[in-house]
């Protein structure tokens, strides 16, 4: 069967349909969000950019020029928000670092490409504003589940120096990338996808990390669940591929996992995930 026949494709790449329980994982992440939303000490919605999408949520650090880690969100770049992931703030808080969950405009109102130059804007506002939360601009980890996968991929790639002559030619230099995308041609054709995300063939291919240059002095860790389909799991292989073992040293698939589970584990203290974030995190 070709790679772009329609009904594969949406096999490959509807991860709600793959997955007949998403829906209660979902509820758990917004349930879970919505508790530390609400209990935990944070400044939420601060604007790093003109446009409604353009917030993001901060949780500061107990102690000065302490790591960061932002998170970038997933849901194929057209849906889901930082408000269903503040979850994942308390476990790295907790261990010392400052989290920053920034949002972003989605598809079809902007494209891709606008939402990568939106993380970097956001990436550019954590540089800048780091230490008034505790954080340490030099010490920048980007983690990314999914779409915010391929954000985080994206991150590493940027020009910061022609983005921000301001900024240093390093703001990103460490990211995990869960289940992330990095060959977006594939997607023009995915019938569940294509009305929504508009992909031109210019914009698939400059937005795809696979098919740039390997970003010099940075590291990249990704990972898949065992369990997700085929195309996930190649995507995970090939930035590898394409970059190389030196700048992405950890490559793995973890056994048992789906596409939206493989995202819980990141704040289980007792699972290969949320060992490998700490690693990049102490790097």
């Amino acid at each position: 069967m070709s790679e772009h026949d329609p009904a594969w494709l949406d096999r490959m790449y509807n991860n709600r349909a793959l997955v007949p329980g998403h829906g209660t994982h979902l509820a758990r992440w917004a349930d879970a969000s919505a508790k530390v939303r609400s209990h935990f000490p944070g400044e939420y919605d601060i604007p790093y950019g003109p446009s409604a999408g353009q917030k993001l949520d901060v949780f500061a650090a107990a102690q000065a020029l302490s790591p960061v880690l932002v998170f970038i969100h997933g849901g194929y770049w057209r849906s889901l928000d930082k408000s269903d992931h503040s979850f994942v703030a308390p476990t790295f808080n907790e261990a010392g670092a400052c989290v920053v969950i920034p949002n972003y405009d989605l598809c079809p109102a902007v494209t891709i490409p606008e939402i990568a130059l939106q993380m970097a804007r956001a990436l550019a506002w954590t540089w800048k504003n780091a230490p008034t939360y505790g954080g340490d601009p030099r010490r920048i980890s980007v983690v990314g589940h999914s779409a915010g996968g391929h954000l985080a991929a994206m991150m590493l790639a940027c020009d910061w120096r022609a983005f921000d002559p301001e900024l240093p030619a390093d703001v990103a230099r460490k990211a995990l990338s869960i289940s992330g995308l990095f060959e977006l041609e594939p997607l023009r054709h995915t019938p569940f996808l294509k009305d929504s995300l508009r992909l031109t063939q210019e914009d698939a291919l400059r937005a795809s990390p696979a098919f740039m240059p390997a970003p010099t002095g940075a590291t990249l860790y990704t990972v898949a669940g065992g369990d997700e389909s085929p195309e996930f799991l190649r995507h995970n292989r090939l930035i590898r591929e394409a970059w190389g073992e030196e700048v992405v040293p950890v490559c793995e698939e973890l056994p048992g996992l789906n596409h939206f589970s493989v995202l819980e584990t990141l704040v289980q203290e007792d699972q290969p995930l949320h060992h490998v974030a700490l690693d990049l995190l102490w790097r």
